[in-house]
């Protein structure tokens, strides 16, 4: 796993109103598919994500209790994301959600680590990555 970190999430109880928070401090909204908001950040991309469709999306009920953060990172391809979650297995991780299919088109799973903090590995073909592992929103 190259050392990097592709998407922040954020699982928001009132999407619109924490898009707006984030307007307001600056962050130009990109919102690529419904019901997500994304957000540039140099070379990441913060996600804002419906906290109802986070739990469903990981398979997962996050509680009542914080943090509702997850961190993602994106491969180049379907293979790799099996890669990564065999690696994180191997490393004394937890598969929460084994690889499959996305309804946006893309392969992807979850791991939980030791401490049972949360990563989603996916390959989405629609968010390039660069050479040096760089992230973009496509154009």
């Amino acid at each position: 796993m190259e050392p990097r970190i592709s998407i922040i999430t954020i699982a928001v109880d009132d999407l619109d109103r924490m898009a707006a928070f984030y307007e307001a401090m600056g962050l130009v909204r990109h919102r690529i598919r419904d019901g997500v908001a994304f957000f540039q950040m140099g070379g990441a991309i913060l996600g804002l994500f419906p906290r109802a469709s986070a739990e469903e999306d990981a398979g997962i009920a996050f509680g009542t209790a914080p943090p509702r953060v997850y961190l993602a990172y994106n491969t180049r391809s379907d293979a790799e994301v099996d890669d990564v979650l065999a690696e994180a297995e191997k490393a004394g991780g937890r598969i929460v959600k084994p690889a499959g299919r996305a309804f946006w088109g893309g392969w992807y799973g979850y791991f939980a680590d030791p401490e049972n903090n949360l990563w989603e590995v996916a390959h989405n073909p629609d968010f390039p990555i660069d050479a040096e592992g760089r992230i973009a929103l496509p154009a």
